[in-house]
């Protein structure tokens, strides 16, 4: 259950990246809402991930995915860059979650 649990966490994670894009500074409500839900959502998951996870596998899938996740939503929701250099990137960041999973032990 520990890596479902981070898996939610960081879906969370772009959850509330997007919708503080969305929010425009706070001064839309619903996205603002939308954002403290999200992020309350991936700091409660992953909190429960790293009760069997090592921190150092949990904390570096964690920002992976939320990272990954939020350039590749931000290429396509808001039309940023596909640029083939940072799609090259995005991909090494995502080996690099895999590999983490792979060695990182835990449940």
């Amino acid at each position: 259950m520990a890596w479902i649990f981070l898996l939610i966490s960081g879906l969370g994670e772009i959850g509330g990246v997007t919708f503080l894009k969305l929010s425009e500074g706070f001064t839309k409500w619903k996205a603002t809402v939308g954002a403290a839900l999200s992020g309350f959502v991936s700091f409660y998951f992953l909190s429960r991930a790293l009760q069997d996870i090592p921190i150092s596998t949990a904390y570096g899938i964690w920002t992976g995915i939320g990272s990954a996740g939020s350039v590749l939503l931000g290429m396509f929701l808001f039309k940023e860059s596909k640029d083939m250099r940072k799609l090259l990137f995005i991909s090494m960041i995502i080996a690099g979650v895999v590999g983490l999973r792979v060695v990182g032990g835990g449940s």
